[in-house]
């Protein structure tokens, strides 16, 4: 089994490439976006060469570009209970 540590650039990456795919593939420029977004072009170039923004200015850009509705219920998910004994497991009560 291969184990692969998920560091914050990461994240941050994989955030501003679907970002940037979601604009290019809607026909916007970064100063379309940023009129749109009112989010400044150049916040948006340094957010897709880097990853770097403001958590504001990320909601700005996703509400434009996406439904940000898919961001909130990732905060609304399900926790998952973990049984506390063997007898939970047997009556499946967790």
């Amino acid at each position: 089994m291969k184990y692969q540590l998920l560091v914050e650039q990461d994240v941050q990456s994989a955030f501003a490439d679907y970002l940037r795919t979601a604009r290019e593939q809607a026909k916007l420029s970064r100063a379309a976006l940023a009129e749109k977004s009112t989010v400044p072009a150049a916040t948006i170039k340094k957010f897709e060469l880097t990853g770097q923004i403001s958590f504001r200015q990320l909601l700005l850009l996703w509400q434009t570009l996406d439904d940000l509705k898919r961001l909130y219920e990732l905060t609304q998910a399900q926790q998952s209970v973990t049984p506390t004994s063997i007898e939970e497991v047997l009556k499946d009560e967790f």
